[in-house]
């Protein structure tokens, strides 16, 4: 009797695991609603750890707080109504770059040349996302900017001869301008060049993508801001 009656308990069990859970409290999902309003959501639920909740939108599960003021979304703890990514910014805080190890003389300088704001740019001539963000910088105000040749030779084979191409130009910059934003081949050029010394750098620091940014209190950002006013923001951030 006692050996059926376990056997019984183990069947059981997974059903009861596996049971509906109980609705969150309704307050809930008036404040994700009132913060994130295109957000669909179809149901929330009280998650297996206490103080959590489950938030079923479309076909995604998210969780949030109990004030409905935070949002676990792929593992980012999201501040629903200053729409923050409070995970992304403790990664950069934590994983700030000291500017003194840059080497800004290898580096390719614009933007404003007296500016107090600088940032540094790892970027690869044939990346599109990079292409993109050279643009946004022709018109970015205030802002010293250091540009480092930084070709993925593993996605872009051909990156490296542009790269080198725009290094041993009279006017480097123009170069870069040319080649990223008028799309015009620099066409081929030797001569010394830190291309090597970069690469080094950027596989020390963990670079595995470009564009990647540094800001000058040393943050470190994957990619660009989509808009102008987006990577102001980021830059002056502190």
């Amino acid at each position: 009797m006692h050996r059926l009656a376990l056997i019984l308990g183990l069947l059981i069990a997974p059903t009861l695991l596996l049971a509906e859970p109980a609705a969150a409290p309704k307050d809930i999902e008036q404040q994700i609603r009132k913060a994130i309003p295109d957000l669909p959501i179809k149901a929330i639920r009280v998650s297996p750890i206490k103080g959590l909740y489950e938030v079923q939108a479309g076909s995604n599960l998210y969780y949030s707080d109990r004030e409905g003021k935070h949002l676990i979304v792929s593992g980012h703890i999201i501040d629903t109504a200053e729409h923050r990514d409070l995970t992304g910014e403790r990664l950069e805080d934590i994983n700030r770059i000291d500017w003194s190890i840059l080497p800004l003389d290898k580096a390719i300088v614009s933007g404003d040349l007296k500016a107090s704001t600088r940032m540094a740019v790892f970027t690869d001539p044939d990346c599109p996302f990079c292409r993109d963000l050279e643009h946004k910088l022709k018109d970015l105000k205030g802002v010293k900017v250091y540009t480092f040749l930084y070709p993925l030779a593993q996605l872009h084979p051909d990156a490296p001869r542009k790269a080198e191409a725009i290094w041993c130009s009279k006017d480097r910059h123009r170069a870069l301008l040319k080649t990223m934003v008028d799309d015009v081949d620099p066409g081929h050029a030797t001569c010394a060049n830190p291309l090597d010394e970069i690469g080094k750098l950027g596989d020390k620091l963990g670079i595995s993508g470009t564009p990647t940014l540094i800001s000058g209190d040393g943050r470190r950002l994957a990619g660009a801001p989509k808009t102008l006013q987006g990577l102001e923001a980021w830059l002056h951030r502190q």
